[in-house]
C-alpha cells in the first residue's frame, strides 16, 4: 500500500477539527516532507517519527515520504501529530494492517524511544470525536482525562508498539477508568477568619448569587484570605459545568484529574499582560479568565494593574465570553467568571486606620483610586470596605462560622434561583429582573431615594436590584423587602 490516511484532531479555540493524515510512499531519493500549515513542532516530527519507528523494530522506508495534513489551510500545531504520523508511514509501507485506521482517531506526541506522551486538549478531542462514533486513541494519561467525556470510547497505550499490535489483532489497550474522583474538593476553611463580620456576610451574599466583589481595607486585614476562601462556600459543580471548566484548562494542559469538579482559582500578578488575562497568541489559548471559567478570578492590589489591562475586563464580565481575532483565526472562549478584587484605600494603605497615620495627599489618593475606571467599577456589583481588625478580635479564641456551615445556605439560595428562573440572579436579564424583583411601596420609595443620591447608573440601578434578589433567597424570602433593599445599596456606595 503505498498511500495511507489515518484520522486525528487539532486545536482551535475550544474546537477540535479534524484533521486527516495522508502518508504516500514513492520512489526515489530518500526524503521526508511534511506539508500541510505544520507549524515548528509539527516539522520537527520527522526527527521524533523516525527516531520512534526505528527504536520499535520497525524499518523506516528508504523511500520519498509524503505525509500531508489536511485541510491544508488550517494551522497545526503542537506534537499531538507524531503518532498520526508514525502509523500512516507504517501503514503506507505495509508493517501494519489498515483495516481498522478508519474507525478510530488518533493523537499522541512520541518520544524518541516510542513512548507515547500526553497532549492538550483532550477533552476537546473527545467531545468533538462524540459525534462521529469513532474510537479515541491517547496517551494514557490524555486518555484517562478524556474518559470524562461520556459517549465517546476512550483507550490509552503507553508505546507505539502497544498500538501498533492492537491494530494488528494481536494486543490490547487499556481502557481507562471513566469514574470522577470520589473524594470532595478541599478548600481552605472560613473558619481561619477572626472578625470582619460585614465582609463574611458579603462574600456569602456574592457566593449565593454569583456577584462581582471588591474589598478595600489597609494591608494584613485578611482581604486575601477571605478571597482565596470564596471557593470552598459556592454551590457544588454539576457535571456540565465541571466539564466546561477542564476542557478550558485541558487546552493549556493544566486540567489534573484530583481537580475534577474543585471550582477553579485564579490569581494572576499584577505585571499580567492583557494578552495573559484575556488569552490570546499566534495560535489562540485560553487567558486567566477563561481559565476561571465557573470558578473565580482573584485581582489582587487591582490598581496596581496597568489601566489598558482591567479595560478588557468590561465586555467578558457581562457576555461571559471572550473572542480572540486574529488577522488568519478567530477563537471563542468561554468567561463566566466571578470576579474577586482587593485594593488598599491609598497608595500607603493606611486610609482610615485607626492606629497608623497616612502619609498621602488627598491628590495623591485621588490619582491612585482613578486607576480604577468608572465603568469597570459599575460593573462590580458588591464594594466594601475591610477594616482593620481590633486586638480583641485578633486575640480572640473562636472563630467565625466554617465553610461547611456557610455552603448549605449559600447552595439553598442558589437552588431556589435555578428552580425560579433557570439561572444565578447576577444573569437576570432587564426584563426578568422586573418579573422577579418586584418591590413593595416601602422599597420602592427607599430605591427611588437611593438612586436620586449617589446618582446611580441604569447599571447600577439593576445590578441593586439583583443583589437585593440574591438576599431575599439567602433569607427565604420570595418578595423583596425594605430590608433586602437597604443592604443591597450599601454594597454599592463604593469603597
Amino acid at each position: 500500500m503505498a498511500v495511507a490516511v489515518v484520522k486525528s484532531r487539532a486545536l482551535a479555540g475550544m474546537n477540535a477539527p479534524e484533521v486527516i493524515v495522508e502518508a504516500h510512499l514513492a520512489n526515489g531519493l530518500p526524503a521526508f516532507t511534511l506539508v500541510g500549515l505544520p507549524e515548528t513542532e509539527v516539522k520537527e516530527a520527522r526527527d521524533r517519527v523516525r527516531a520512534a519507528i526505528q527504536n520499535a523494530h520497525f524499518e523506516f522506508p528508504a523511500r520519498r515520504i509524503t505525509v500531508n495534513l489536511a485541510p491544508a489551510d488550517l494551522p497545526k500545531e503542537s506534537g499531538r501529530f507524531d503518532l498520526p504520523i508514525a502509523l500512516a508511514i507504517l501503514a503506507a509501507s505495509g508493517q501494519i494492517p489498515a483495516t481498522l485506521l478508519a474507525s478510530a482517531e488518533f493523537a499522541g506526541e512520541l518520544a524518541l524511544t516510542g513512548e507515547l506522551r500526553p497532549v492538550r486538549g483532550a477533552l476537546a478531542m473527545a467531545l468533538a470525536t462524540r459525534d462521529t462514533g469513532r474510537q479515541l486513541i491517547l496517551p494514557l494519561v490524555s486518555a484517562r482525562e478524556a474518559a470524562l467525556a461520556s459517549g465517546v470510547e476512550t483507550l490509552g497505550a503507553g508505546h507505539l508498539l502497544e498500538v501498533c499490535a492492537w491494530l494488528s489483532g494481536q494486543g490490547t489497550l487499556t481502557t481507562p477508568d471513566a469514574s470522577a474522583p470520589s473524594d470532595p474538593p478541599n478548600y481552605p476553611d472560613f473558619a481561619d477568619v477572626k472578625g470582619q463580620t460585614a465582609a463574611r456576610r458579603a462574600l456569602e451574599v456574592a457566593a449565593a448569587g454569583g456577584h462581582s466583589l471588591l474589598m478595600a481595607g489597609p494591608p494584613g486585614t485578611g482581604k486575601s484570605m477571605l478571597a482565596t476562601r470564596l471557593p470552598g462556600i459556592l454551590p457544588a459543580m454539576h457535571e456540565t459545568e465541571a466539564l466546561e471548566a477542564a476542557a478550558v484548562q485541558s487546552l493549556n494542559g493544566n486540567f489534573k484529574l484530583e481537580h475534577w469538579q474543585r471550582r477553579p482559582f485564579r490569581a494572576p500578578h499584577h505585571t499580567a499582560s492583557a494578552v495573559a488575562l484575556v488569552g490570546g497568541g499566534g495560535n489562540p489559548r485560553p487567558g486567566e479568565i477563561s481559565l476561571a471559567h465557573h470558578g473565580v478570578l482573584f485581582l489582587d492590589e487591582l490598581p496596581e494593574y496597568s489601566r489598558q489591562v482591567l479595560e478588557v475586563l468590561r465586555e467578558p464580565l457581562e457576555s461571559g465570553h471572550i473572542t480572540i481575532s486574529r488577522a488568519a483565526r478567530q477563537a471563542d472562549f468561554p468567561a463566566r467568571f466571578q470576579l474577586v478584587a482587593a485594593m488598599n484605600p491609598c497608595p500607603c494603605g493606611y486610609l482610615g486606620h485607626p492606629t497608623q497615620a497616612c502619609r498621602d495627599t488627598p491628590d495623591q489618593i485621588a490619582r491612585y483610586r482613578a486607576r480604577i475606571s468608572g465603568p469597570l467599577l459599575d460593573r462590580i456589583d458588591i464594594q466594601i470596605s475591610v477594616p482593620a481588625l481590633t486586638q480583641d478580635e485578633l486575640t480572640q479564641a473562636g472563630c467565625g462560622e466554617s465553610s461547611a456551615a456557610i455552603r448549605p445556605r449559600v447552595q439553598a439560595a442558589r437552588d431556589r434561583q435555578m428552580q425560579r428562573q433557570g439561572k444565578p440572579n447576577t444573569l437576570l436579564g432587564t426584563q426578568e429582573i422586573d418579573r422577579w424583583c418586584a418591590l413593595d411601596p416601602a422599597a420602592e420609595t427607599l430605591l427611588k431615594q437611593a438612586i436620586a443620591r449617589p446618582n446611580l447608573s441604569a447599571r447600577a440601578y439593576h445590578r441593586v436590584l439583583k443583589l437585593a434578589r440574591t438576599i431575599a433567597d439567602l433569607a427565604g424570602s420570595e418578595a423583596l423587602s425594605t430590608a433586602h433593599i437597604a443592604e443591597a445599596i450599601q454594597y454599592r456606595r463604593g469603597v
